[in-house]
């Protein structure tokens, strides 16, 4: 090449792009089919005291959590019920009973097969399972936070964004959702729903992984895949 003939260029079109996420398995959701016409809309007690008999070692895992049960009619946790202490949840064969544990004790968790639970004096007869790796989408949704009926609903996001922001984790879309009340024999428990938007993977997945605040084990704090902060925000059709 003769100096100054022409401009020279290197040029690598895969120099910004990122090595695509791999979504890990260390955690995942079981989900048992389950035989149960009705249920109490309020059983976060009881189902967690039936299933942490069922398998003790629950406590002990961090990132284990107890999903709470929701029927077809809930409206994905953005309607409240007309009266929580009263109200039974019908439940199809379709609905599904969900744990959140770690990978090592998916056989252990398997266990809860062909188990009959009481809760609150209705049958919850347990069938097989399906396991399901945690999502990597962008929006993130959980009916129940635990938080105090002290801060208003802007205090409640400040608080959840300072706790995200504890596990690395930059919120840029927040929105919540109704309050809901669960009873306990040592009092009640106050929540807010929230959904998480604009996620990185990586962020996605751990925000799954360990929840946000405290309560996994009675159904809070955990999160679950959802379509869209758009979807929420746009008014229903009458």
């Amino acid at each position: 090449m003769i100096k100054g003939d022409r401009n020279v260029m290197f040029w690598n079109e895969d120099k910004d792009k990122q090595p695509e996420f791999v979504i890990p398995d260390d955690v995942v959701d079981i989900a048992y089919r389950i035989g149960c016409p009705t249920i109490p809309l309020d059983h976060a007690h009881t189902l967690s005291t039936a299933i942490r008999a069922a398998l003790p070692w629950l406590d002990d895992e961090q990132f284990s959590g107890i999903h709470l049960i929701h029927g077809a009619a809930s409206g994905n946790g953005w309607f409240r019920p007309e009266d929580v202490e009263n109200e039974l949840l019908h439940l199809s064969k379709r609905t599904r009973m969900r744990l959140r544990v770690p990978k090592r004790r998916l056989e252990e968790a398997q266990a809860l097969t062909g188990q009959t639970l009481d809760i609150d004096g209705h049958t919850l007869e347990v069938g097989k399972s399906e396991t399901y790796m945690l999502s990597s989408l962008p929006t993130l949704f959980s009916r129940y936070v635990i938080s105090s009926e002290e801060l208003d609903e802007a205090e409640f996001l400040q608080q959840a964004a300072e706790q995200m922001q504890e596990m690395g984790i930059h919120c840029r879309k927040m929105l919540g959702g109704i309050t809901h009340t669960m009873s306990f024999p040592e009092g009640p428990v106050f929540t807010r729903s929230l959904m998480v938007a604009d996620l990185e993977p990586e962020q996605s997945v751990r925000l799954q992984q360990h929840g946000l605040g405290e309560g996994r084990m009675i159904g809070c704090g955990l999160f679950m895949p959802h379509k869209g902060i758009d979807a929420v925000k746009k008014p229903q059709s009458k």
